[in-house]
């Protein structure tokens, strides 16, 4: 695997290696030793899977603390455009977003820091997420911001979100607990 640091501080791209035959391809999502190499956490508390159809988008979400987490996102099927958003006060790049896309053929990894917000836009007809997550979901930690509100160049066409997503706080109204 090869670990890629990002524009956001503590986010990197993880680009594992992919053995393939005419069976198909095997590929590593995560070793603790290299993780541990790079500070990044590895006490994954929870793990699970979206499933979206072309023109879904997701996010930005978040939990806030002491419920914040870490997240490690990896597309298993199709392809996405997927976006982190620096939530982290005193942070060099507080406010700033990344963007990269995630497919099942390139198996690129995102490994988020505390602090982040995160989303996706479904590229093709269909796409599996995998997440794994520092942290227990807590329904009063979990929130977000409005999709349209953090400058992001997102796809329009297909747009399809949901009505949570759509009443989401917009950034400049977000006041962050989030400190690095």
């Amino acid at each position: 695997m090869q670990v890629k640091e990002t524009a956001i501080p503590g986010c990197f791209e993880i680009i594992p290696n992919i053995v393939r035959d005419d069976r198909g391809c095997f590929i590593k999502t995560f070793q603790k030793a290299l993780f541990e190499k790079h500070g990044l956490e590895t006490a994954w508390r929870e793990e699970y899977y979206t499933t979206s159809h072309k023109g879904v988008l997701r996010g930005l979400h978040f939990q806030l603390p002491p419920h914040d987490h870490a997240k490690m996102v990896f597309c298993t099927f199709g392809e996405v455009m997927d976006v982190v958003l620096d939530l982290r006060v005193g942070s060099s790049a507080y406010g700033l977003h990344q963007t990269f896309s995630l497919s099942a053929t390139e198996a690129h990894i995102i490994y988020i820091p505390k602090g982040c917000a995160h989303g996706f836009y479904t590229i093709s007809d269909q796409a599996t997420i995998m997440y794994k997550v520092t942290t227990e979901y807590t329904p009063a930690s979990d929130s977000g911001l409005l999709w349209s509100s953090a400058g992001i160049n997102w796809p329009l066409q297909e747009l399809c979100i949901s009505d949570r997503d759509k009443n989401l706080q917009t950034f400049s109204d977000f006041t962050s607990p989030f400190r690095i």
